[in-house]
């Protein structure tokens, strides 16, 4: 659930200034806003969230990405050439070289 800066509402300083009340509200209706600084995302208010645990802090953060639900599956066919034996023999007495 990360987000950016572009996908949060964000309001002046000024109008958390002089409109703390209605900011509040739209804190409580996005979950969270940005307060800029001449124009500059400068702090993040968000909704106070009591029982949330760590993982759920940092994901809301977009410090932290559970893994998915569905695990990616193992492939079918290993990629890369295929060697036989007396090819693999061969190429490891190519590399010893004449030491």
């Amino acid at each position: 659930m990360s987000s950016t800066i572009e996908d949060m509402r964000a309001v002046s300083k000024r109008d958390l200034n002089q409109r703390t009340a209605e900011v509040l509200a739209q804190v409580i209706e996005s979950g969270e806003i940005v307060v800029t600084e001449r124009g500059t995302p400068r702090w993040r208010v968000s909704v106070f969230r009591e029982e949330s645990s760590a993982l759920e802090r940092l994901e809301r953060e977009g410090r932290y990405t559970p893994p998915p639900a569905e695990p990616t599956p193992w492939a079918e066919h290993v990629g890369g050439p295929a060697y036989s034996e007396a090819e693999v023999d061969a190429l490891l007495e190519e590399m010893k070289g004449e030491y």
